[in-house]
């Protein structure tokens, strides 16, 4: 086997000089590996090929549902206002999540429950994708009684939110006392 291959390369290396065999055979392997790597677009479509040697589409993953998103520059939370009729209703919840120990839950929750607050006494226009920290300024710049408790409860919701800061209950009772002085600010 190793004469036979030796005297096949010797043939070859006759007609043509070593280094350009070795540039073709790079340049040969350089168009194959480009062509396999985009072999789906050069294929023509009524070429049938083994399914072996078909590529798999991906699959896509479906985006989760939230009522809380990142903003586009990723630093700061985007807030999305619950409907007027259920802040009642959103408040149990938020009371229920605090009951069950699930406290980052319950914190956003009570911030969404604020928004909604905010926007019914028309203190911020009703504007879907706010951050945390224009919702404060927005507000606080209309009514300044609001702008402390407000910049707390969203600095808070922050730190356990996006921080990844483990939530405890005496979060949510901070979360619970800086609402309500924003509830009587307003």
């Amino acid at each position: 086997m190793s004469r036979t291959w030796d005297e096949a390369a010797a043939a070859v290396f006759d007609v043509v000089p070593a280094g350009t065999a070795i540039l073709l055979l790079l340049f040969a392997g350089a168009l194959a590996g480009t062509l396999w790597y985009f072999w789906p677009r050069w294929v023509p479509t009524r070429f049938a090929w083994p399914a072996w040697l078909r590529r798999r589409p991906k699959k896509e993953k479906k985006a989760k549902k939230e009522p809380v998103r990142i903003a586009d520059d990723a630093t700061e939370p985007v807030i999305t206002p619950a409907e007027p009729a259920t802040v009642a209703a959103d408040l149990t919840l938020a009371d229920r999540l605090a009951a069950e120990g699930r406290f980052a839950e319950a914190l956003r929750q009570r911030l969404r429950v604020t928004l909604s607050e905010l926007v019914a006494a028309r203190l911020v226009p009703p504007q879907p994708g706010w951050t945390a920290a224009e919702l404060a300024a927005m507000a606080g710049g209309q009514r300044p009684a609001v702008s402390g408790p407000l910049s707390g409860a969203t600095e808070l919701f922050a730190e356990v939110w996006y921080g990844q800061r483990p939530a405890a209950q005496a979060h949510d009772q901070h979360m619970r006392a800086l609402t309500e002085q924003i509830r009587q600010a307003i």
